[in-house]
């Protein structure tokens, strides 16, 4: 789908309580995508899982849902658990439905999630998701003029590519 496709502009709010469990069902398509990279197994339900309590308990973390003419299109999650510094924003995870992919949904929810966060950010990426690294760097040049930092983690239980940058207030 191009961006001239949509049939309405996307939009991104905070997550409320009842984008809770569709954001759970978009979280098991989103591992699913990433089954073949991410070493994952699904539990006795069938299902991969994932906690998504501290999003709505926790004042450090921060849900967010992507809609297109009311529909889910897409999530982002932040959490402030950096990989790299120890006080900035962590995309913990973001996914944006395939129908809406190529379409400006995903590069529209990142800059709308960054630049509701001023301050320092990481964004990282497994080492084989070459398209989301592809991605990040071209949303994180566009969001800070090119000045952000890339650095590599090979050692721990989290390993990947990590994007870091500053987000001023606008």
């Amino acid at each position: 789908m191009t961006p001239e496709a949509l049939d309405a502009p996307c939009q991104v709010r905070l997550a409320i309580a009842e984008d809770r469990l569709p954001i759970q069902r978009m979280l098991e398509l989103y591992q699913h995508d990433l089954s073949d990279i991410w070493d994952q197994d699904l539990d006795i339900h069938g299902e991969y899982g994932y906690s998504l309590d501290r999003f709505w308990s926790s004042n450090d973390c921060r849900a967010y849902v992507a809609t297109v003419a009311a529909r889910y299109a897409g999530f982002a999650l932040v959490d402030r658990a950096a990989k790299i510094g120890t006080d900035a924003h962590w995309m913990d995870q973001f996914f944006v439905l395939k129908k809406y992919r190529r379409a400006g949904v995903g590069r529209h929810l990142a800059r709308q999630v960054l630049t509701s966060l001023p301050g320092q950010w990481e964004v990282g990426q497994m080492p084989e998701n070459h398209a989301s690294q592809a991605f990040w760097r071209s949303v994180v040049a566009g969001c800070t003029s090119g000045e952000f930092e890339e650095r590599e983690i090979s050692v721990g239980w989290w390993q990947g590519v990590v994007q870091c940058f500053r987000i001023h207030p606008t």
